[in-house]
């Protein structure tokens, strides 16, 4: 082998490791923007129905059913980001955040 060819095996090798060690990188984000939005929400929500518990606005049959469609908010979001390489796109977040609406829309206001 030609010193050419060497260099040019060596320069090739260098790129492909590092395209494919920084491939993972790029596909998974465990705090992706969209999903963190959607998690914020899900956790204020969580904490409203706590205060409306104990201040009596929410008995606990209430509370747990809208911890449950919380719950499957949540779930939803989760199995979608791991189809999707751990994110969510803009129109799946617009879809959670409606959900989300909906069971906001069942705590009593303060």
């Amino acid at each position: 082998m030609t010193r050419g060819k060497i260099t040019s095996l060596a320069v090739a090798a260098l790129l492909l490791s590092a395209s494919w060690s920084a491939a993972p990188a790029g596909t998974w984000q465990q705090n992706h923007p969209r999903r963190t939005q959607v998690n914020s929400r899900l956790g204020n929500q969580n904490r409203r129905i706590h205060a409306d518990v104990r201040n009596g606005t929410l008995t606990h049959g209430q509370a747990r059913t809208l911890h449950r469609d919380d719950h499957a908010i949540r779930q939803e979001e989760r199995d979608v980001a791991h189809q999707q390489g751990s994110h969510i796109t803009k129109s799946q977040q617009r879809v959670l955040n409606r959900q989300e609406n909906a069971v906001s829309r069942a705590i009593p206001p303060r």
